[in-house]
């Protein structure tokens, strides 16, 4: 089974040390996929557990740290916990029964905070009853719980079907890429760049995912390099219905590209696709209010080795310096780290963000909107100052086919 990071649902699993966190994830998957241990702190970093959770499909288990965790180490083991929370569909709280400490409430404060669903499970119930000031604690949040024996496999089932109940309808509704706006036998060709920065071998995530979604909607899908676009624009006996491409390549191809023929990006199409399409737009205003001095945060949501003339690091901030002719400052952060301190920031540019689910996504959107802070992704900004941002929404825009 194999399937997307970012079109996974992410189920973290969260509580003190020695709750059970692990032997529930065994119990829950059928399998010791999680090490278990009487000793507390078996589990020091967050562990990733993939399964596939029937009728939901794949889904990724994280197994945390305590939150009760001590020392230097326990404070930073805990703060990789928090990240986890940006990247969840839903949480489980595990506790053993005892009566909640003041970290545990705090930490399911935080959570009901972030409205991200959750589910309160008492685990080890083979050894004693959760403590009624729990259960009352759960009755007045409205907090659904279940009752466990993991290593008995007592409600587990139960626990299930809960969980199940929970996964928010956006992590299983059927998304659409593009094929909303296609016509049946729609001629779609995609200009994909093949640079020192392209990995060896294959295509990015999101142009594998737009073939299979023009496909799937029984249109005709065509793939060409920038460099031979003009040629593949030629050959066509009847001139192709929209034109998708990378947003590295925009200045070429809206040039090449007759102005009869719609254009949009794939950083575009996985906006909208994601949900964030309205707000990240909206952001996008912001550029054109920047000042000398201004600090902006480019978040790049995976890890890789950065080229010399990397997209986000190097490529993004000199086109909107040279735009705008402005001395601007940028931070980059990248992976699962986001900033504390957003509001020193003017201006967020995130990536499109294919490889973590969307609700992390939305949860970075919605922190830097509660801070203050526009927000918007970089193929939006590099249309914006290329000049070609209101020919690449317009296919978006208009009534669906």
């Amino acid at each position: 089974m194999s399937s997307p990071r970012g079109e996974r649902s992410v189920i973290a699993l969260v509580g003190k040390r020695n709750v059970g966190k692990s032997s529930l994830i065994n119990a829950l998957v059928g399998q010791k996929i999680a090490i278990v241990s009487e000793i507390p702190g078996t589990t020091t970093d967050p562990v990733d557990k993939h399964y596939e959770l029937v009728p939901i499909g794949p889904v990724t288990f994280f197994d945390t740290a305590g939150i009760d965790d001590i020392g230097e180490l326990g404070e930073m083991r805990i703060a990789f916990t928090q990240k986890i929370l940006y990247r969840a569909d839903i949480v489980l709280f595990i506790n053993e029964g005892s009566p909640f400490l003041d970290i545990e409430k705090e930490m399911i404060s935080k959570i009901i905070e972030m409205k991200i669903p959750m589910l309160m499970v008492f685990n080890k119930s083979d050894l004693q009853a959760p403590d009624k000031a729990n259960i009352a604690f759960c009755e007045a949040q409205k907090l659904k719980y279940q009752i466990v024996s993991a290593k008995n496999i007592e409600g587990i089932s139960e626990l299930k079907e809960k969980l199940i109940a929970l996964i928010p309808p956006k992590t299983t509704d059927d998304k659409i890429i593009v094929g909303d706006i296609l016509k049946p036998q729609a001629r779609v060709l995609l200009v994909a760049p093949i640079d020192a920065a392209a990995p060896k071998g294959r295509l990015i995530l999101p142009q594998v995912q737009t073939i299979r979604d023009i496909l799937d909607h029984n249109a005709i899908c065509s793939v060409v390099k920038d460099t031979e676009l003009a040629v593949a624009l030629d050959m066509y006996k009847e001139q192709p219905d929209l034109v998708i491409t990378d947003s590295q390549a925009i200045s070429m191809v809206a040039k090449i590209t007759p102005p009869e023929i719609a254009i949009t990006t794939f950083s575009i199409l996985f906006a909208r696709y994601k949900g964030e399409l309205d707000i990240l737009i909206s952001g996008i205003s912001a550029i054109d209010n920047l000042q000398n001095g201004d600090r902006i945060l480019i978040a790049e949501a995976c890890s890789h080795h950065a080229q010399e003339d990397d997209i986000g690091r190097a490529k993004i901030p000199r086109w909107i310096s040279d735009f705008l002719q402005k001395e601007l400052i940028f931070d980059v952060y990248a992976g699962h780290d986001f900033p504390k301190d957003l509001e020193k920031y003017a201006l967020c540019i995130h990536c499109g963000g294919c490889m973590i689910n969307a609700m992390e996504m939305n949860r970075r959107i919605l922190e830097c909107y509660r801070r203050g802070v526009p927000i918007t992704n970089y193929g939006i900004a590099i249309t914006k100052v290329h000049g070609a941002f209101e020919r690449c929404i317009a296919p978006l825009l208009r009534d669906k086919a």
